[in-house]
């Protein structure tokens, strides 16, 4: 019955380990700029201009936002509109907050040609036409950091209201900054850190337990710690549902046994799930015991221990103990508290498993 058990990940968030792997796959479509540049020509020169939403200067197109009464719609009022102190003048716009629908080519750019000459869109008109070709006018969800409201979705949306009146976006959902030590991460402060550098130190449950405790608007504070306490109550979630998991199976087996119908059921779906299992139509689970493991896998790494030193140390607080040397025994046990492993004590012997550090024998062991 252990193979049949649920993944954790499926207790945990629903999914089973295929569609974790499905869900990390290739997105259906991978936008470019290039391929929609009839788009981008079409959305400023036939609808946006030509509605008198927009105009051109020496090669370059602007939208204008004095005649766009809607601008401002995500609730920014004029008065803290914080563009004139984002942008130079430029002597070419009618209004220094207009923005570039299309720039005019510079030398060493990029360039492609356009009813104006050569050039290349505009920052806001490529998401517009973009998410118009690839999903149409209306569409459900718009995502970006909150730090893209304005001006980049202020401005996305008001071209794309100007070009087709009808374009809707059903929900927008800005997420808040995920800092790092209690600063922002981002490229220019060099502290990013990728996922795949972070699962190497701590399982993926664990990153995903931390990232889903914070609502997606809200900013969160990505340390170590924090990882660590993620893997501690992964661990501890875990070890509760293997417990239960073993009752529901002992209840299950008493239940089959007293009635035959449920026997020859249980039969059955064992023999499905086996031939779908041999044609890979069988979605693969992972027990809640494999995920324990891996998690005493990640625990030692980080802890820089292997089964074999980890086991000399609980040997040596036995024997400690058994001499009743408390004082080397509870050493011991503090040691290996600081190094993110908790020691247990129960009839069958010692065991151990994942935990936080102790923050207080860490600083101990730095005095």
């Amino acid at each position: 019955m252990a193979q049949s058990t649920p993944a954790l990940a499926n207790l945990l968030f629903g999914l089973t380990v295929a569609e974790e792997k499905a869900a990390a796959n290739a997105p259906t479509t991978v936008p470019e700029v290039a391929p929609p540049l009839q788009l981008f020509n079409s959305m400023t020169k036939k609808k946006i201009i030509e509605n008198d939403k927009g105009y051109v200067v020496d090669g370059n197109a602007y939208f204008s936002v004095d005649n766009f009464p809607e601008y401002y719609s995500f609730g920014i009022k004029p008065d803290d509109d914080p563009t004139g102190s984002r942008i130079d003048d430029d002597p070419r716009k009618r209004n220094r907050k207009d923005f570039a629908l299309w720039k005019a080519a510079k030398e060493g750019e990029p360039s492609w040609e356009s009813p104006w000459g050569l050039g290349r869109p505009g920052w806001h008109i490529e998401c517009s036409a973009m998410s118009a070709r690839y999903l149409g006018h209306v569409f459900d969800i718009h995502g970006g950091g909150k730090d893209l409201i304005f001006p980049h979705h202020e401005n996305e949306l008001a071209q794309s209201w100007a070009a087709y009146p009808g374009s809707e976006v059903k929900c927008w959902m800005h997420n808040g900054f995920i800092n790092k030590d209690s600063q922002k991460m981002s490229k220019s402060a060099k502290n990013s850190t990728p996922i795949r550098e972070i699962t190497t130190q701590y399982h993926p449950l664990a990153l995903r337990f931390f990232l889903i405790r914070t609502d997606y608007k809200s900013g969160m504070n990505y340390s170590d710690r924090v990882l660590e306490i993620a893997s501690d109550q992964v661990a501890a979630k875990a070890g509760t549902r293997k417990e239960e998991a073993a009752a529901e199976e002992a209840a299950e087996a008493t239940e089959t046994a007293r009635r035959p119908h449920i026997q020859a059921v249980a039969a059955l779906s064992s023999e499905i799930k086996s031939k779908l299992s041999i044609l890979g139509l069988m979605p693969e689970q992972i027990s809640i015991q494999q995920v324990l493991e891996q998690l005493k896998v990640k625990a030692l790494e980080r802890a820089g221990l292997t089964e074999e030193s980890l086991h000399e140390q609980i040997e040596l607080r036995v024997a400690a103990r058994k001499k009743k040397q408390f004082d080397v025994s509870d050493q011991i046990r503090k040691d290996l508290a600081s190094r993110g492993i908790a020691l247990m004590d129960d009839p069958v012997g010692t065991v151990w498993r994942p935990c936080e550090r102790s923050r207080k024998t860490e600083i101990e062991a730095k005095v």
